[in-house]
């Protein structure tokens, strides 16, 4: 009994020194560099397969542009979700080529193991940003002990555009044994260099926060976005150095749509979350901005399910949305499952409008495994899901999605053909 009264008074001390410490006023967000793309550009769009690996499930991805045109993407990889043998990968996308080229292992559970000196059971979602300042930041979910809903978040660094990385460490966001912090979305930069790490939290509850971190990547200070058990995965768009929106992932049984919240001073405080006009079969989505002060939206825009992606345009208000393209969705459009024969005639289609020259050669080999990949014993679905979204400073949007768990898909596109899609 006594030991227990200890680590209550100790826990109780913690809390109370975590939560007294001063307060801390908001850098304004970074100004994005200004459009350099020409201005009588022809539209383009485009998609290519990211990652190249025949056997893994693939899932969380997120990208980044590089100096000169190049991108980086990483994601998680292995057996299955939640796997011990899952790892973190990497590729890069040449300018040139317009390729994307070899997987490349970014992080492990050893790796994770040895930089954090913690047991790590299993990794996930990554995140990849490049600073204004270029340096690379990886952040990363780990998981010592249970579920998803004990996970802690990771930090990478590299000072050289992603050639070398520094070792993993851990950041310190609660109180009570560091656990139930996640990540999935874009970090937001401000003007002094500092951080703002979007994340949420699983156990007892679920909801989000913004996580401010200071220029070398130290804990400073987290803001609640929301409460309760229903709002989780925000992704936020700086409007301008004050304005922000965060559009949240909804996960309860009353609205079904989109949340929304904003702040206005540059992150520290948040207006209740409330529905926006698209549904959310409790799926990630991911945005960003656009000239004019509007916003992309990708989700998937369904009661139930993830067999179709979409893209909206809406204005700053979020009163009004228009369908830009249907990205990825199922020939049947209620989503029910196909024979093997024919999902294999289906995605094999898909297959060669995105695999670019040096993955068409894989596509029989693809074919080959999808019954033990994707199929179940009731047929083949489509899965079309956690979209990812970055700009350019050429002007160029790029997002990145799990592509029915086989591939992540990179679509790209410009100012020019946004323009007439709207």
């Amino acid at each position: 009994m006594r030991p227990l009264l200890m680590i209550c008074s100790l826990l109780v001390v913690f809390f109370a020194a975590w939560q007294s410490h001063p307060p801390h006023v908001l850098a304004p967000f970074a100004q994005g560099p200004k459009d350099s793309s020409p201005t009588e550009a022809a539209p383009q769009y485009s998609s290519r397969f990211v990652s190249s690996q025949l056997n893994d499930f693939v899932h969380s991805s997120s990208v980044t542009a590089l100096p000169g045109g190049d991108l980086m993407a990483v994601w998680f990889a292995g057996s299955r979700e939640g796997a011990a043998d899952v790892q973190v990968r990497t590729a890069r996308f040449d300018a040139k080529s317009a390729e994307w080229g070899p997987e490349q292992v970014l992080a492990t559970r050893e790796s994770t193991r040895d930089g954090t000196h913690r047991y790590i059971r299993k990794l996930g979602n990554p995140v990849i940003a490049l600073a204004p300042d270029n340096r690379l930041w990886m952040f990363y979910v780990s998981v010592s002990v249970g579920g998803w809903a004990t996970s802690a978040i990771n930090v990478m660094v590299s000072d050289d555009l992603g050639t070398n990385w520094s070792a993993p460490r851990q950041l310190i966001t609660s109180p009570f044994f560091n656990i139930s912090t996640l990540v999935r979305a874009a970090p937001v930069f401000h003007a002094d260099g500092s951080i703002g790490l979007p994340v949420y939290h699983e156990f007892m509850g679920k909801f989000a926060e913004y996580l401010y971190l200071s220029p070398d990547g130290a804990v400073v200070d987290k803001f609640r976005i929301s409460r309760g058990k229903n709002s989780l995965q925000p992704t936020i768009v700086p409007q301008d150095g004050q304005r922000a929106i965060a559009m949240l992932r909804y996960a309860g049984e009353t609205h079904h749509r989109v949340l929304a919240s904003r702040t206005e001073d540059a992150g520290q405080t948040w207006s209740e979350p409330y529905p926006l006009e698209p549904s959310n079969p409790n799926s990630s989505l991911a945005a960003v901005s656009t000239e004019g002060d509007g916003l992309l939206v990708a989700l998937n825009d369904l009661q139930d399910g993830r067999f179709k992606l979409s893209l909206y345009g809406t204005d700053a208000k979020l009163n009004q949305w228009r369908t830009v393209v249907e990205l990825d969705q199922s020939p049947d459009p209620l989503g029910q499952p196909f024979s093997p024969e024919a999902y294999k005639e289906i995605i094999g289609e898909g297959f060669r409008a995105s695999s670019g020259a040096l993955r068409l050669p894989l596509e029989q080999r693809f074919l080959s495994n999808l019954d033990y990949r994707v199929c179940k014993p009731r047929g083949c679905d489509f899965e079309y899901e956690y979209p990812y979204f970055s700009r350019s400073p050429d002007g160029m949007y790029h997002l990145v999605y799990s592509w029915n768990n086989t591939f992540i898909k990179h679509v790209s596109f410009n100012e020019a053909w946004l323009s007439e899609r709207l």
